[in-house]
């Protein structure tokens, strides 16, 4: 399927890296590369673009951070055979780093990232030196992660203007106040051969089949397993992960750290990034100092 045309003003990715099975897997980079290595995995649906000041806070605290297009998304490479599961997402991951020549890193996931950065760590598939998990717990609330799924295949014929793509939007996230500009949906988005604008991502990424049951009980087990500093963050609006889901991850990892972030719902990095990047320093600089 052809994916579309970049929008006027979406910005091309800094650097390419070759992912499993050569997907290419597009990143921004910021902070010396001799610092320690801090990646940024987004959810499902987002592009690298939802952390946005979060990576240039990190820079300037002294480390050095890519945030990742997963496959699939973004500027990153659609999978031919069409899996987007979390053991090819932790493969590109691997990829990356075994590329960069930087294997211990921090990982940073939100979301979809955050289950990819769980598993990695949890099944010691990546030597990481700290976790951070952003709104993602083994147990989540179903209701609230299909209203996300819901979203995500919400008009898969398009849309006829940028005005219906900011109207959706703000029906999904009322929480947020409306932006006045449209410039900033360019990043999300792509245009077709019909003039219609469609969500950035392959299309094959909502065909795939998971059973939930089967995922929670996988990574309960990669949640008993964490050994690394950990920080688990919550939106307190967050319909994805409740009080609940946060008690329940901390019986399984007693020594994980826990703020919650008021005013923000699932997208706590769109919702406060300023504000988390703030949170992510201060942990950090404890666990994994920059220098």
């Amino acid at each position: 399927m052809n994916r579309g045309k970049r929008l006027a003003g979406a910005l091309p990715p800094m650097h390419i890296w070759k992912g499993a099975n050569g997907v290419r897997i597009a990143g921004d980079l910021w902070g010396p590369s001799d610092r320690p290595l801090v990646v940024l995995t987004h959810g499902g649906g987002q592009t690298r673009h939802a952390w946005k000041n979060t990576g240039v806070i990190l820079a300037q605290a002294g480390y050095h951070v890519i945030a990742l297009d997963a496959r699939g998304h973004g500027d990153s490479g659609w999978a031919e055979d069409g899996d987007y599961s979390q053991n090819i997402m932790v493969e590109d991951l691997r990829c990356v780093l075994s590329e960069i020549g930087q294997p211990h890193p921090v990982l940073v996931g939100a979301s979809m990232g955050g289950l990819t950065s769980l598993i990695a760590v949890g099944e010691s598939q990546i030597d990481a030196r700290a976790l951070v998990l952003v709104d993602i717990a083994p147990k989540l609330e179903r209701a609230g992660t299909q209203r996300v799924l819901d979203f995500m295949d919400l008009r898969p014929e398009g849309f006829d203007s940028l005005e219906e793509v900011a109207d959706a939007i703000n029906q999904y996230q009322p929480h947020r106040k409306r932006s006045k500009s449209l410039e900033g949906l360019a990043k999300s988005l792509r245009i077709d051969d019909r003039g219609k604008y469609r969500w950035h991502w392959d299309p094959q990424f909502r065909r795939r089949i998971v059973d939930p049951d089967e995922m929670e009980l996988r990574l309960e087990t990669c949640a008993r397993n964490i050994s690394v500093p950990t920080l688990l963050v919550r939106g307190d609006l967050s319909d994805v992960l409740s009080e609940s889901g946060v008690r329940a991850f901390k019986e399984l990892c007693p020594s994980a750290e826990y703020m919650n972030v008021r005013d923000t719902a699932h997208m706590i990095v769109g919702d406060r990034n300023d504000a988390f990047g703030t949170m992510a320093i201060e942990f950090l600089s404890r666990v994994v100092p920059p220098q």
